[in-house]
């Protein structure tokens, strides 16, 4: 999660998206900006500051412009002087509103930067509400490999030199997307959303032992990549181990947690000819089946309890006549 973001980046980042032109106060753009949220000042324009949220992103939108063009003069300017007199990070003005003379002499005196858009306050407040929400959302970065695996976004981990870029790799080349591999930034969007993506120094580049760096972009073109993806399912892979006992059953849906959110986690053990690619291409359409309310091993548990239960025979096949015509 980002501690601040400068008012110099918000410029730089949202100048073409939201049209901003800057009015005043060059030297404002050096302000911090330490918290997603935004302010509309009605009350602190009308002299209550007692609960100004001053430290938050202040937006004039078309009530907050026409009150101060409706005042008198000297109520104009001690009303500017009481809510410029706060640290503010800086204003923004929506609808391409005319800013009072006096306003623009303020921040420019207090070096708070006046920034314009002809963006609707709505929208406006809407496209930076999403921006501010991804800088300031909590993140964490994991040492693995993110693939979109029939739009399940599988994100592969394991100890160095496992195997997790020559699967990645494997499952591009069957027509599935890479986002990213050696080093996945993860991001917590909404309440139980994980979003990953890689380093843009980095971007779409695999590392394969004994060949060196590929880029997959410029290998297998736009189909073989993506920038971003939900990161829904972990596959964490192990080295195969003849002491251990694994699970055979899938009963109990193991999961792992990734800043503070639970996600299905499938702990693979591999070894040499074992086709861990159609494996992952299973484990996410099994994923999806879940997803639509079908679980594989719980409807064979069902149904093995109702066969003991009743105490008849499991049947191979319900039209045996079927099987002895087949002559083939």
């Amino acid at each position: 999660m980002e501690e601040f973001i400068t008012v110099r980046t918000l410029l730089r980042e949202n100048q073409e998206r939201l049209k901003l032109q800057l009015l005043c106060s060059e030297n404002g753009l050096n302000r911090k900006i330490v918290t997603s949220e935004m302010h509309r000042p009605g009350l602190a324009l009308s002299g209550f500051v007692e609960l100004f949220t001053s430290d938050r992103l202040q937006i004039l939108g078309n009530t907050e412009i026409k009150y101060l063009f409706s005042l008198p003069p000297r109520q104009l300017i001690r009303s500017i002087d009481r809510f410029i007199e706060f640290e503010i990070p800086a204003i923004i003005v929506t609808n391409n509103n005319e800013v009072p003379d006096y306003l623009i002499q303020a921040a420019t005196r207090r070096y708070i930067s006046i920034l314009r858009t002809p963006l609707s306050t709505t929208r406006a407040v809407h496209l930076l509400s999403e921006y501010l929400e991804e800088k300031f959302a909590p993140r964490t970065s994991m040492h693995g490999s993110l693939v979109d695996v029939y739009g399940i976004g599988m994100l592969f981990t394991g100890r160095s030199g496992i195997g997790k870029s020559e699967i990645s790799l494997d499952l591009v080349e069957r027509g599935h997307r890479l986002v990213a591999d050696d080093l996945v930034i993860i991001t917590k969007q909404a309440e139980k959303v994980l979003i990953g993506k890689g380093r843009e120094i980095a971007q779409h580049v695999l590392e394969i032992r004994g060949v060196g760096l590929i880029d997959v972009r410029r290998i297998f073109g736009i189909r073989g990549i993506r920038m971003q993806k939900r990161v829904e399912v972990e596959v964490h892979l192990v080295d195969w181990d003849t002491a251990k006992e694994y699970d055979r059953t899938g009963l109990e849906d193991k999961t792992t947690e990734i800043l503070g959110v639970e996600i299905p986690q499938i702990m693979l053990p591999i070894h040499p000819g074992k086709n861990i690619t159609v494996i992952a291409e299973t484990i996410a359409l099994n994923h999806l089946l879940k997803t639509y309310g079908y679980h594989a091993a719980k409807e064979f548990n069902k149904r093995l309890k109702e066969y003991m239960m009743n105490k008849d025979e499991v049947p191979l096949y319900q039209d045996h006549e079927y099987l002895k015509k087949d002559k083939e």
